[in-house]
């Protein structure tokens, strides 16, 4: 897991939406800390239906579990800001649209720390790749609750460009 404290992180969606619909690449995201802001984005960009998958804004433990298949055992005992969530997230995200690459967010926007006392800021992300290992990333923002969910959307566009980046296609992608 790496661990990443405020920055500026400009990533334009549309390079993004282009360098994976060049690759043949389909991206879905899982949200619950910016409940959809981030496909919003990603579609934001014309031409973005040619490898947007699909989003899901999971917000309650019942839709993590019943959309996005996370465990509700692990939810119960950790709670919902967790680099284990964030992973079953992103990994429930890419069999649920079957595709190349799935990103999610989990955190605590505030204000103040939520009811396990995570501190407000505090932020993960999950990327699951097809083929490959599931990482996250921890991020420990501020600025209030709407600059922490704006800040999210930029490092989890961060991430996904770092992603694209890679030489490597996903393996095995399924014919769309």
């Amino acid at each position: 897991m790496s661990t990443l404290h405020d920055a500026a992180l400009p990533v334009d969606p549309a390079a993004l939406i282009a360098r994976a619909s060049a690759r043949g690449w389909w991206i879905a995201t899982a949200e619950s800390l910016t409940a959809g802001a981030l496909v919003a984005r990603l579609v934001d960009v014309p031409g973005a239906s040619a490898t947007i998958a699909g989003g899901a804004a999971c917000y309650s433990y019942e839709a993590k579990t019943r959309v996005l298949g996370v465990d509700a055992e692990l939810l119960a005992t950790t709670g919902a800001v967790t680099a284990d969530v964030a992973t079953a997230m992103a990994e429930g995200a890419l069999s649920l649209y079957g595709a190349d690459l799935a990103i999610s967010t989990t955190g605590v926007a505030g204000p103040g720390p939520d009811a396990r006392g995570v501190a407000e800021g505090t932020v993960f992300l999950g990327l699951a790749r097809r083929g490959r290992r599931t990482s996250t990333r921890e991020l420990r923002l501020s600025g209030g609750r709407a600059q922490i969910r704006a800040r999210t959307v930029d490092a989890a566009l961060q991430l996904l460009d770092e992603a694209l980046a890679e030489q490597q296609p996903p393996s095995s992608a399924p014919g769309r």
